[in-house]
């Protein structure tokens, strides 16, 4: 009874992160907030449902299976994270009016 109880709060948990992620991707107004809303709750809501889902199962050769998809997603996430804000940071989009050092450039002022 308590096992069920302990994998639904971790189940309901990682559906609210990941609810609250997509959120974020609606909410946020530029490219690198959605790229951390995109991934930081999402792979952690992940990881909690995967939790849940792991006390669910009898056999322990379908925890591994679901360990391999939270290990996948923990390399998968940052590296397209990295690529999509390489893209935009190539692409000269604005990260606010305000910001105007361009610490990758070298410069002082963004000049890009």
């Amino acid at each position: 009874m308590m096992i069920e109880w302990l994998s639904g709060f971790f189940m309901i948990s990682g559906a609210l992160l990941a609810l609250l992620a997509a959120f974020g991707l609606h909410r946020f107004d530029n490219v690198f907030a959605r790229m951390h809303a995109a991934t930081k709750p999402a792979t952690l809501g992940l990881v909690l449902i995967v939790i849940g889902a792991s006390f669910q199962l009898a056999d322990t050769g379908d925890s591994v299976k679901l360990f391999l998809v939270v290990v996948l997603q923990f390399f998968t996430a940052p590296i397209g994270a990295h690529l999509i804000g390489r893209a935009a940071y190539r692409s000269v989009v604005e990260i606010a009016d305000t910001i105007t050092i361009d610490e990758l450039s070298g410069n002082s002022v963004d000049e890009r």
